[in-house]
């Protein structure tokens, strides 16, 4: 998946591409540690991040590699055990230099911590 910050940042915010994990209805995300909620589009996204508030834009990767809008810009951050994968999506042989950094991403779903916020007694 294809995930970037939107609220305040002109389609320049921090982005990333890993692996997603996605709720039994499909409405959540979880990505990186966090949980994304579907919602209206809010300030440029199509998911709110749960904890924050936060307007992010979730996507699946673009086979063309163009995965920024046409208007921002920046480096994209993408978890090296996908990186494979991507290459084989996009039929590149190899990453372009100064348009990706390769990072370590956690895979792992807050599913239980989201769960737990989720229904946790009004008092």
């Amino acid at each position: 998946m294809y995930v970037e910050l939107k609220t305040d940042q002109c389609d320049r915010g921090p982005a990333w591409i890993g692996r997603a994990f996605f709720s039994k209805t499909g409405r959540t995300i979880y990505f990186n540690g966090l949980s994304f909620l579907k919602g209206e589009k809010h300030g440029g996204g199509n998911y709110l991040e749960r904890a924050s508030g936060d307007s992010y834009w979730i996507s699946g990767i673009k086979k063309n590699g163009n995965d920024r809008h046409w208007a921002g810009g920046g480096k994209i951050c993408i978890d090296k055990r996908v990186v494979p994968e991507y290459l084989q999506i996009t039929g590149l042989f190899k990453l372009p230099s100064g348009t990706f950094e390769v990072v370590e991403l956690n895979s792992d779903p807050s599913i239980e911590e989201f769960h737990s916020f989720e229904n946790k007694k009004i008092e």
